[in-house]
């Protein structure tokens, strides 16, 4: 009796078994017909269509940047150092002392002693040595350009004191302090302290957004 009620346990389960599997099957032919039903009523409903040929195409290329004028950026700052003269006699521009201080007309004459005591912080500097003169001109025209589109207020430059050269005369010396006269922009400089490069280095500061009356009234740090 007992193996005849397992016999019957195990008939309903396979029966049962049986009927999932049927339904699942019906199931899923039933989403089969659902689907080839909405794909030939897309089909009706748009009407025949010609497949594109593949012409092995690229993708579309991404948007090219702005084109940069570079070399007209070049042309106008090899100008612009050529126009930086030699020749003038700026002795009378010099403060009358050891530091070789300069200052722009309207500019207080406390400026470069501050500038010399570190008021302003260097934020960049440019090395000139072992530069041909054209060079050097070139080469700290391009670098103040970039410290005044950064708004660098206070940078080093660095010109040597001469000692490498055929004569031992610093001549990157007083050709700096030529150009840097020259410039609208600077609005004084002065020969730097000991420990930031001594008679071999200018401390130079620059005209910003308001300078020009921000040093008047002594400007902030920075």
């Amino acid at each position: 009796m007992k193996r005849l009620a397992d016999l019957g346990d195990l008939k309903r389960a396979l029966a049962e078994e049986a009927a999932r599997v049927e339904k699942a099957r019906r199931e899923e032919h039933l989403q089969r017909m659902r689907a080839a039903q909405e794909a030939d009523l897309f089909r009706r409903s748009i009407g025949p269509c010609t497949p594109l040929p593949d012409r092995n195409l690229s993708p579309p290329a991404a948007p090219r940047p702005a084109p940069v004028a570079r070399q007209r950026e070049r042309d106008e700052q090899a100008a612009l150092a050529a126009s930086l003269s030699d020749e003038i006699d700026i002795e009378s521009l010099l403060e009358s002392d050891s530091s070789l201080s300069y200052r722009r007309d309207g500019v207080g004459p406390e400026v470069p002693h501050r500038l010399r005591r570190g008021h302003w912080s260097i934020r960049a500097q440019i090395d000139l040595h072992g530069l041909r003169v054209d060079e050097a001109r070139e080469a700290l025209v391009q670098f103040l350009n970039e410290a005044l589109k950064n708004e660098m207020r206070c940078v080093r430059v660095i010109h040597g004191k001469g000692l490498g050269s055929a004569n031992r005369e610093p001549v990157l010396k007083g050709k700096v302090l030529k150009w840097l006269v020259q410039r609208a922009d600077v609005l004084a400089f002065t020969q730097a302290r000991p420990n930031d490069g001594g008679a071999g280095a200018l401390i130079v500061l620059l005209k910003g957004t308001g300078a020009k009356g921000s040093v008047l009234k002594g400007a902030e740090r920075g």
